[in-house]
This record gives structure tokens, sequence and C-alpha cells, in this order.
């Protein structure tokens, strides 16, 4: 989505002070941006306590989790029962300390270490977990997964400097909009009729009613000023008279956009599909 979303952001963005993402993820168009504008102010959030883990201990502690995934990246062999011990073994570790809130500056290490791992050898890099937050993702056999260098982990580290991480929802992030921020929000996204659902990057699910609260919030920022940019599903793609985006941001430029999508259980299914990009500038 990046070039599509790169069109469309605001032509004075390079004048904005503050750079805020309330859905973090993977953080893709936001390392994008920060190798080409210098905002004084950069706040990254999620409810997902694993990966704002993650976050914050690669930019102070890049050195520490590299030490650990390469312990468990070294010794990850080639054969699939090998594999499979280790996979298992490894999630079976990070399952028993899920909800772990005192961990040392060490096993926080370990255990972001041990994220990074479990998502580079899991099925189709997914993160996903049940109801009691329990990581439930199987083994990818690979001979080659693609494990981050060290200097991959310093690059983020770099990037991540000075950068605001916290653990909360996105209407926590209200506090930040002014006229000089500049939002992106990446929402998981509403499932289309007809095809599998998948919500689960935490111990919750994002129905439709949550959809509608970011809308309201989009609302509330726009009120105080601040740009925004919103990507989700395109749900016409299933149906062509399901308008709920387009009512529920009466108001706001609703754009459709092509995007690849690359994580299916089914090869054949990924490939182009429409997206939609909402703004209020």
């Amino acid at each position: 989505m990046i070039p599509a979303i790169e069109e469309r952001l605001p032509e004075d963005l390079a004048d904005f002070d503050t750079y805020v993402e309330p859905f973090i993820g993977g953080g893709a168009l936001m390392f994008h941006l920060l190798e080409k504008y210098d905002f004084d102010d950069v706040h990254i959030s999620d409810v997902n306590p694993e990966l704002t883990l993650c976050y914050r201990m690669i930019r102070d502690e890049a050195d520490l989790v590299n030490t650990h995934l390469r312990e468990l990246s070294e010794e990850y062999p080639r054969d699939e029962e090998g594999q499979a011990g280790i996979f298992f073994g490894t999630r079976d570790s990070w399952n028993r300390n899920v909800g772990s809130e005192t961990l040392s500056l060490e096993d926080s290490a370990i255990r972001v270490a041990r994220t990074i791992f479990l998502n580079k050898t899991c099925f189709n890099g997914l993160f996903r977990v049940n109801k009691r937050g329990l990581f439930n993702v199987p083994p990818n056999y690979s001979e080659a997964p693609s494990f981050p260098s060290h200097m991959d982990l310093l690059e983020v580290q770099d990037a991540l400097e000075g950068a605001e991480i916290h653990t909360c929802s996105y209407e926590e992030s209200e506090g930040w909009a002014t006229h000089s921020s500049f939002f992106y929000l990446d929402p998981p996204y509403r499932p289309l009729p007809g095809t599998p659902s998948f919500v689960s990057y935490t111990k919750g699910s994002f129905n439709d009613d949550d959809q509608r609260g970011v809308a309201r919030f989009c609302n509330d920022i726009d009120a105080k000023g601040a740009s925004l940019l919103l990507s989700n599903s395109d749900p016409t793609n299933s149906d062509p008279s399901d308008r709920f985006f387009d009512d529920l941001f009466e108001g706001f430029r609703v754009e459709r956009v092509d995007a690849s999508r690359s994580i299916n259980s089914k090869g054949d299914s990924r490939g182009k599909i429409r997206e939609i990009l909402v703004s209020n500038y």
C-alpha cells in the first residue's frame, strides 16, 4: 500500500511536527516516512503488549535482543523434525510467560527474541493468539527463514530513536491531535463477506461496532485540526452494494486503490484486491 499512500500524503507533510500511528502493527509506513521526514515527535501505540515490548526493546536494547535471537536462529536445523522440536519448544516457552508484567531486562530481551523467532518460523509469518492470549500458529518448515541480522536490528533501533512507544488503545492517542499532527490509522481490517476472518492479533476481536468507534475517533481528531489517513478493506470487493465505509466516513474523502495481499492459506487467493483510503484533507 505504500506507493498508493505516498501519492495521497499531505503535500505539506514536511511541515508537520508530530507523527502518530495508533495501530502500529509492522510499522511499514512509519519506517518509510522516518527515512524522509524529521518529525519533532513520534508516537506509536498498540493494545498488544507483546508488540510494544518488541519495539521498546529493539529501540533501547538491540544488542541484547540480537544476542538471544542469534542463540535461537543459529541452532535452527534444516530438517523438519528438528525444526518442529525447536519451534514448539520455543512456542511453549513463550506461552508460559503470557501476561507477565514484571520481566527483567534480560527476560524481556529473551521474550522479544522468541517473538521474532516465532514470527519468522511460523506459518505465513502470522501473529495470532487465542482467547487466552496464547500463540497458536503452526510452524512453516523452511530451510532458510529470514531472521533479521544484527545490522537490521540496529537500523530499526536508529529509526526508533526518540519515538514514544505506548501500550494503549487508539482512543488514548487523541491527546496528540493538534493542527500540526498527522495520524495514520491502520486498524484491523473489516473481514470481507465470504472470506476468512482474521482479527486475532490480541485476545479480543474487532467488529463493526469497533469500526464505528474508529470513525468517531477520526471525527474527534479531525475537530482538533489533525490531518489523518486511514486504510481498511473495501466491502464492495464482495458486495457492490455494501457501502459500510462510505456511509461511516461521510464527509471524508474515501478512495479505492489496488493493493496486494500476501497472507492467505491458499496461494491462489493472494494478489490484487481493492482497499480503501480515507482522509480529511
